[in-house]
């Protein structure tokens, strides 16, 4: 990659590959960088910062940044009769995000609760009372994976009921 540097316009340029991040505006990349950043390394040092244990029924959903009326808060999502052991180990979260990042990120620490239970099986027979066209039907059986054919047989019912 050379560096380039052009005298009649202010900014230089890098000419070749350049980064997803190198070619958004300036003010969008101030933006990612105040509160994208922070989420995602969250996100990518999760089991890292709550243990084995935690990382298996909880997970980070959101992350708001401080602001003049409230302070940065990190929105945990957690199995519903574990809420408890989270309660216990929030001091500790918030100890090491903020070790972990070098600065106080971290100032409140919030729970919500869901339901793991929630699993939807469909027959083999529903696939082919739902499909609409036998052309479809046929291509919508040869797909393998079975989170795709679930989203294509949801699609099919909005249509239908369109």
């Amino acid at each position: 990659m050379q560096f380039k540097k052009y005298t009649k316009q202010r900014s230089s340029s890098i000419q070749g590959l350049r980064s997803f991040k190198d070619t958004l505006p300036k003010n969008i990349k101030k933006v990612i960088d105040k509160k994208g950043h922070i989420f995602s390394e969250t996100l990518s040092n999760w089991k890292y910062i709550v243990g084995d244990n935690l990382f298996k029924i909880c997970y980070p959903k959101s992350f708001k940044n401080s602001n003049r009326f409230g302070v940065s808060t990190l929105l945990i999502m957690v199995r519903r009769g574990h809420e408890v052991d989270l309660e216990y180990s929030k001091k500790e979260i918030m100890n090491k995000m903020n070790s972990f990042f070098g600065y106080s990120v971290v100032e409140k620490v919030k729970f919500t609760s869901f339901d793991n239970e929630k699993k939807i099986h469909y027959k083999k027979n529903d696939y082919v009372k739902n499909v609409t066209n036998k052309k479809y039907q046929k291509k919508l059986n040869d797909v393998k994976n079975e989170k795709i054919k679930k989203s294509l047989i949801d699609l099919i019912k909005v249509f239908k009921e369109k």
